[in-house]
């Protein structure tokens, strides 16, 4: 009788737990094909931007906390694929976009931090004189 008990104690006791699937595997997955669609503030200044997306074909981790983001950007009407090698960072399940100072050719150097969770992100940034938040909308094309 006792045995039985605690078997069905066990049983119990794992059905209870989630079955927590792999944080990177699913950032993969949230950024592969996805854009970035959104707003943006600029500190000093009323109101927010309009429209901005930001394209990204896909992710893949280089090594460590390094990721590669394979992106898409518009420079002088022309949609160019840009590499750009950023630093997640994790809050729990939660990846964390770091960047510090990076220079992005024609555009200047930026820093930001950005969270992505679910099909929303969030963040800060800021730039050599001017910065701000951003926020919006993690989209697939169906």
């Amino acid at each position: 009788m006792r045995s039985g008990f605690l078997l069905f104690a066990i049983l119990l006791v794992g059905c209870g737990k989630k079955v927590v699937p792999n944080p990177e595997a699913q950032f993969e997955q949230m950024m592969n094909g996805a854009v970035l669609v959104g707003h943006s503030t600029l500190d000093g200044k009323d109101g927010l931007s309009g429209e901005e997306r930001y394209s990204i074909d896909r992710v893949s981790k280089i090594s460590g906390d390094v990721w590669m983001f394979q992106a898409r950007m518009k420079l002088e009407g022309h949609e160019i694929p840009v590499p750009i090698p950023v630093t997640i960072k994790w809050a729990g399940d939660t990846p964390v976009i770091e960047v510090t100072d990076m220079a992005i050719p024609g555009m200047g150097s930026y820093t930001a931090r950005v969270v992505l969770y679910r099909d929303r992100y969030a963040g800060t940034w800021s730039g050599k004189n001017h910065g701000g938040q951003l926020f919006g909308a993690i989209v697939h094309n169906k």
